[in-house]
């Protein structure tokens, strides 16, 4: 049996491999002859996917119940990683206690991630809560702070300063917990507590 029998008596087969082949070949060729990608001349910060001006965020647990607040006069998303930066925030932790006042304050700037579980408040950070009951006003001092809104816990490696009525906390590196009002100074912690008054 010679070739040309051979091929023409698999003719579908033998044009199927023509084919490929020849797709092949064509495609070697456009990678070697085609022009070089055009190389991303842009020069700049990342790119906003939006931006919002005056505007107010609203962020809630699973339970349904709200874990975090913020407004500000500006709001940029990143179109990347879907992250939003935001210009001097001024934020609500709220206590979900019934009789309890919410933790208000403000940063120089915020960053959110896309989840929303975690935030970054950069620059100076002030914190205030009003006072209920037999409770005293509490407010917070401190920088750099990350936290977890949705878990109401708070962490920096920066000063802070804790003053609540008469007594005064101070310290390198802070945790705090807002759920069970637990703050934690990890060191150099200095504090004043006066005598607390007897209740009859």
């Amino acid at each position: 049996m010679s070739i040309r029998e051979y091929l023409r008596d698999r003719r579908l087969t033998a044009a199927i491999v023509l084919v490929g082949l020849a797709a092949g070949v064509s495609q070697l060729l456009l990678w070697w002859i085609a022009p070089a990608p055009k190389a991303n001349d842009f020069v700049g910060p990342p790119r906003s996917g939006y931006t919002l001006t005056q505007f107010k965020g609203y962020v809630y647990g699973e339970d349904g119940l709200p874990s975090f607040r913020v407004t500000g006069p500006r709001l940029d998303r990143r179109e990347g990683d879907e992250s939003l930066y935001i210009d001097t925030p001024k934020f609500e932790m709220p206590s979900n206690t019934p009789g309890v006042p919410p933790w208000l304050g403000e940063s120089e700037y915020g960053w959110v991630d896309k989840s929303g579980t975690l935030l970054k408040l950069q620059g100076p950070v002030y914190m205030h809560r009003a006072a209920f009951e037999d409770t005293p006003q509490a407010e917070l001092h401190t920088s750099e702070v990350t936290a977890w809104p949705k878990e109401n816990r708070m962490e920096t490696a920066e000063a802070a300063q804790m003053n609540q009525g008469a007594t005064t906390m101070r310290g390198i590196g802070m945790r705090a917990n807002l759920n069970d009002n637990h703050l934690e100074l990890l060191n150099d912690s200095h504090g004043s507590f006066p005598p607390r008054k007897r209740k009859s």
